[in-house]
């Protein structure tokens, strides 16, 4: 009997039960295998135990083994299919002689480290009994058996690897030369003299016609050799230009070393990433570009090159699967929908890894399928296996052992190694369990202490590679020299450079707190066995406890199925599309939606159009004026035309203006940007996510105890604890609060930054330097909008160009300086003139755009006309008279005056005449007034506490 006093959990009979207090004292007698749970006063309920997994039924008798010890090998029941994969090693020599007289069919693969039988019981019920890898737990026994839907995707696995592994084919692979397929003039422009067996067959479908084509092929089949025929198809056959897209901006630098030859040759091949400013003329006239898929997107948005973007006759797509990615699908498949189908003027020409609904995507395109199944390396993938444990260090050491091990099977057969894993401390940990491995002295060694990491990991042969690792490059180089064996990296690497091995070991089953995708599992599998790594055979093995193997089993046989994600951006689009022009009423955004590959796989309500509208409207992005026909025009405002040409979220859009709305207004600049920096970290997501390796912790929270100022932070590396806490705490975004306070409060610092900036390494903060000058320059243009309090504006702007031009070391109130060494640089020379003319100002007591002279700088890149255009477009020469209630105010015609009170505020456009301009309500609760100046080009003043941002001091 039971009387509980609270809601609890027990354990009885084996069973856990939940049980809660009722009214008045009651019980139950408890049956064995029965679950019972008071759900109300004296009340009970009872269910039986949750039924077992349904029975899988293989057609015949099966007794399939996969063994590493030659040993355990004690013959297999009468009348079975009998398979058996073991290593092809000296310890099996002998079983296998015994096998092959028995005539027992079995493949003897080199490096199998995976123990498992998958048989069937009278009833041809199947049953699957896998082990730990002995590898690095030889004494284990057998975990829980496997059956029903686990054991059916155990036998797939075995079947698809018994295929896979079969004897390759005596007669080597015919290739073609080039000139039997292309004309002659292309010859000398492609890679290599002859096509493989994969090139051979897609070229001529290629050729045949210019429809759409979805080429489906292995990774190392050689899809870039294919691209390259498709673009010099629609370049030379046609006259017309094409743009090569890629996922990564590291892919675009490999393909334009690539596309060198064509330059040679006389094409002109611009390349297109956010690294690299852009020569609109160069962009027009070119005829390949070579771009990422955001930043093509991103010219599409811009006006400058519309008439360049409808000469483009051919968009080859790379890693078209990635339409199924969470973070880059939606872009792609918002531009996909522009050009899919027959009528389309833009033939698109798709190179994907295999995937599961290839058929589906083809579909949705209009496109032509062409499936290639010939790799020119056999691939063999397993899941070796560990011991579940709710202990994550012993788990996270026992992946790294198994890694070790796994590693050492490869390398002491002259192998070369990438060990994929899911952080940037395992990357470290694991590169110190390999060296260790290899006889090196780890002992004291912290995987924190990244100059010791590097040292001797580097002396054993293993180098290390992600984001901010200061010798990645490094790294690379030797990796493809054969100077270093092994490369230990996160799963960059898998997405990004190329970077071919034997073998590829993928340690951890999470990015950080995600679980990995299967496409990037199959991506990191393709990097074993490549041809550019002179092999001809390739191993990969994906680490599992024992109770993610037989869902990763069935992921892996099932592939990566392309599924859409642009419902949750969809408002983004369908701004992006209205901006373009491409849709003005409701009925054009429901056809718009038909077109998208969400539509076609089954999203086929207009509801969800109906619900973006109305999100994009209520933000402030579009405006909507109904039809009595029901339809409705849509017409984006000039903050949603802002928006989509900065590419900024239309969420976090919203959630950025609401929370700073709810600010209460500064009173002097240090408290400004305290305010704005905070809340700029927790509400983009890049920001509020970025991660942050847990030894930094401390330095991080030490930095924001010092408010980012290193002036503040004294001599000591400890941070200051408080309370009963025993580690530094972390919030999400304290990290690009660090990061941003850094840069915008020790300019000097900023110069040579070197690899770390009290005790943060450099490259973590790198990616949040890069981030957020974007949406510090979406809240400045909206000074001009008056859609914000303009003090928002005024120090956004300002801090943008400091973030941006951080290597210049520019102070506060430096915006206006830097706006202006902009605008006279011009965007292609932005990057390296802007500095430089800024320290030319400041060397000459120049500390703001105001000068009086009309003769143009010195390094100045903009003609004379255009250059008085730009003087005329500064907020020079603006005079603010106040008065009681307001002031008089005389600025350049067009530009926009707002005044505030307290967080009231209020704007009016300048003829250029003086105006006497009231404040908005007047507070006589001491609330502070001011009065803010906006050019439509970019140059701001304003008065009051927002005084010291008009100059910078010299």
């Amino acid at each position: 009997m039971l009387t509980p006093h609270h809601e609890e959990t027990v354990t009885v009979a084996g069973q856990q039960v939940i049980v809660g207090p009722p009214q008045d004292t009651c019980g139950a007698d408890l049956e064995s295998g029965v679950s019972v749970r008071v759900i109300a006063a004296g009340g009970w309920t009872s269910a039986p135990t949750p039924p077992p997994p349904p029975v899988a039924v293989s057609d015949r008798a099966l007794h399939w083994v996969k063994l590493t010890d030659p040993t355990s090998w004690r013959g297999a029941p009468a009348g079975t299919d009998v398979r058996i994969i073991l290593p092809d090693s000296e310890r099996t020599v002998t079983l296998q002689e015994r096998l092959r007289i028995s005539g027992v069919p079995f493949r003897a693969l080199r490096y199998w480290a995976e123990d498992e039988t998958v048989t069937t019981n009278q009833h041809l019920e199947l049953s699957a009994n896998p082990r730990p890898c002995a590898l690095t737990d030889r004494f284990s026994t057998d975990v829980a058996a496997l059956v029903g839907p686990s054991a059916a995707a155990a036998r797939d696995a075995f079947d698809m690897i018994w295929q896979a592994t079969a004897p390759l084919p005596s007669e080597p692979p015919v290739h073609v030369p080039t000139g039997d397929l292309v004309p002659p003039p292309w010859v000398s422009l492609l890679s290599h003299p002859t096509f493989n067996p994969a090139q051979a067959q897609v070229v001529p479908r290629l050729l045949a016609h210019d429809r759409h084509v979805l080429v489906v092929a292995p990774t190392g089949a050689g899809k870039t050799e294919i691209g390259m025929v498709a673009a010099l198809q629609t370049v030379l056959g046609q006259q017309r230009k094409a743009a090569w897209l890629v996922p990564q901006r590291s892919l675009t630098d490999e393909l334009d070393t690539e596309l060198a030859r064509w330059r040679e040759a006389g094409l002109r091949v611009e390349r297109l990433s956010g690294e690299y400013a852009v020569d609109v003329q160069r962009v027009r006239d070119a005829d390949v570009w070579v771009a990422t898929t955001e930043k093509f997107e991103a010219l599409c948005r811009a006006g400058s090159v519309r008439q360049a973007l409808a000469e483009v006759g051919c968009l080859v797509v790379d890693e078209i699967h990635l339409l199924g990615d969470a973070s880059r699908g939606p872009v792609l498949e918002a531009l996909l929908a522009r050009v899919r189908g027959e009528a389309s003027g833009v033939r698109i020409v798709g190179l994907s890894a295999t995937v599961a609904n290839a058929e589906d995507i083809a579909g949705w395109l209009g496109a032509e399928m062409v499936r290639v199944a010939w790799r020119p390396t056999r691939l063999t993938w397993q899941l070796p296996m560990i011991t579940a444990t709710s202990d994550w260090k012993a788990a996270s050491a026992t992946r790294a052992r198994l890694a070790a091990a796994l590693t050492r099977q490869v390398s002491t057969d002259r192998g070369s190694v990438l060990v994929f894993c899911g952080s940037k401390h395992n990357v470290r940990a694991t590169a110190l369990a390999i060296a260790a491995d290899r006889g090196a002295r780890i002992d004291g060694i912290d995987p924190a202490d990244l100059d010791r990491v590097h040292q001797v990991c580097e002396q054993v042969g293993i180098g290390l590679h992600y984001k901010d690792w200061p010798h990645k490059r490094d790294a690379e180089r030797r990796f493809r020299a054969r100077d270093l064996d092994v490369l230990v990296a996160t799963t960059t690497v898998a997405a990004g450079v190329n970077l071919p091995a034997r073998a590829v070991v993928v340690r951890d089953t999470q990015v950080g707190l995600d679980d990995i995708s299967v496409a990037t599992v199959q991506q990191m599998f393709g990097r074993a066995g490549r041809v550019g790594a002179g092999e001809t055979e390739g191993d990969a093995f994906l680490i599992c406890d024992e109770t993610e193997r037989p869902a990763w089993q069935q992921r892996l046989v099932d592939g990566y199925t392309v599924l859409s994600q642009i419902l949750a951006t969809l408002p983004d689009h369908l701004l992006a599309e209205a901006v373009q022009g491409r849709i003005s009423t409701l009925r054009e955004a429901e056809a718009w939606w038909e077109q998208t590959l969400a539509f076609h796989q089954g999203d086929r309500s207009s509801e969800v159009i109906a619900d973006a509208v109305t999100f994009l409207v209520a933000g402030g992005y579009l405006t909507s004026s109904e039809h009595p026909s029901g339809d409705a025009d849509l017409t984006p405002t000039e903050l949603g035309s802002l928006t989509a040409r900065l590419m900024v979220p239309t969420f976090t859009g919203v959630e950025l203006r609401e929370a700073l709305a709810d600010q209460p207004v500064p009173t002097d600049p240090e408290q400004a940007e305290e305010q704005l920096l905070d809340l700029l970290a927790v509400t983009i997501p890049e920001l509020a996510e970025a991660p942050i390796a847990e030894e930094l912790r401390p330095a991080v929270a030490r930095v924001l105890q010092a408010a980012g100022r290193l002036d503040r932070l004294g001599t000591t590396r400890a941070y200051v604890r408080g309370g009963l806490g025993s580690q530094a705490p972390f919030s999400p975004g304290d990290l690009a609060k660090a990061a941003l306070k850094l840069c915008a409060h020790n300019p000097t610092a900023m110069r040579r930054p070197g690899r770390a900036v009290a005790g943060i390494p450099t490259a973590a903060m790198y990616p949040i330097w890069e981030l957020a000058p974007r949406y510090l320059g979406w809240l400045a243009g909206q000074g001009y909008l008056a859609s914000i309090h303009p003090w928002i504006a005024v120090v956004a702007a300002d801090l943008s160009r400091r973030i941006r031009w951080r290597a210049a070391s520019p102070p506060r109130g430096a915006g206006r300086l830097l706006w202006m060494c902009e605008q006279m640089a011009t965007p292609l020379f932005a990057s390296a003139d802007t500095p430089v003319l800024f320290a030319t100002a400041r060397k000459r007591g120049v500390g703001n755009p105001d000068w009086t002279t009309s003769a143009r700088p010195s390094g100045c890149r903009l003609d004379p006309a255009d250059y008085t255009t730009l003087l005329r477009d500064r907020a020079t020469g603006t005079s603010v008279d106040p008065f009681a209630s307001g002031a008089k105010v005389t600025a350049p015609p067009g530009a926009v005056i707002t005044t505030w009170t307290g967080t009231n505020h209020a704007a009016q456009r300048s003829t250029g005449d003086p105006l006497e301009i009231p404040y908005p309500d007047v507070d006589t609760n001491g609330h502070a007034s001011g009065i803010a100046i906006f050019t439509r080009r970019g140059d701001m003043l304003a008065n009051g506490w927002l005084e010291p941002y008009q100059y910078c001091a010299v």
